[in-house]
């Protein structure tokens, strides 16, 4: 009968030669895959090469480039001109509003003034807003809360609330709009 992986006893593991690889290796570079590339350092960046990622068996150490004054900025990108970000002058508008740079801005229309509201309506909100509002600074002031106070809060806002629930504007135009569920 063959031998299972679960039937084997485990090995045990020496931890003191481990840690002594471990110990040991400590500080070294792991060597290359065969036929990875190496990465070139940063001083190798800035030179133009025929052969990109290529690096003699002895790689010669570039000399060190000329120091800089300060506030400069090394430009690694070939091509790359001495002007930085700060040399960026914005182009002055015209005198007219358009400009040779003008792609045509949108300029969205004016919107249309709102609908006029009723007299109805205009009540409702304010019995919706205005009945909590009067029995929060009935709280705040600590009025006694009478039966009048109470009946103008409360039922002002029940009152607002269902006169404007009433009011909705019901649609029965559009039984085709697939918004109201599943059309079988």
């Amino acid at each position: 009968m063959a031998e299972h992986e679960a039937d084997r006893e485990p090995q045990p593991i020496d931890e003191e030669a481990a840690w002594a690889a471990i110990v040991a290796g400590y500080g070294d570079e792991p060597s290359d895959p065969p036929g990875a590339k190496p990465f070139k350092s940063v001083e190798d960046l800035a030179l133009l090469e025929s052969e990109p990622n290529v690096t003699p068996e002895a790689p010669a150490r570039p000399e060190p480039p000329e120091p800089k004054p300060l506030g400069s900025s090394v430009v690694f990108a070939p091509g790359v001109g001495v002007g930085g970000p700060r040399d960026f002058t914005v182009q002055e508008p015209s005198d007219d509003g358009t400009d040779d740079g003008d792609e045509g801005h949108f300029v969205p229309p004016e919107p249309p003034p709102l609908p006029e509201s009723d007299v109805t309506a205009k009540f409702a909100w304010l019995a919706v807003i205005g009945g909590p509002l009067l029995m929060l600074l009935a709280a705040i002031l600590r009025w006694e809360f009478t039966w009048w106070l109470t009946t103008l809060g409360v039922g002002g806002f029940i009152g607002g609330f269902a006169t404007l629930f009433a009011r909705m504007s019901q649609d029965d135009e559009g039984e085709d709009d697939p918004g109201r569920g599943a059309v079988v």
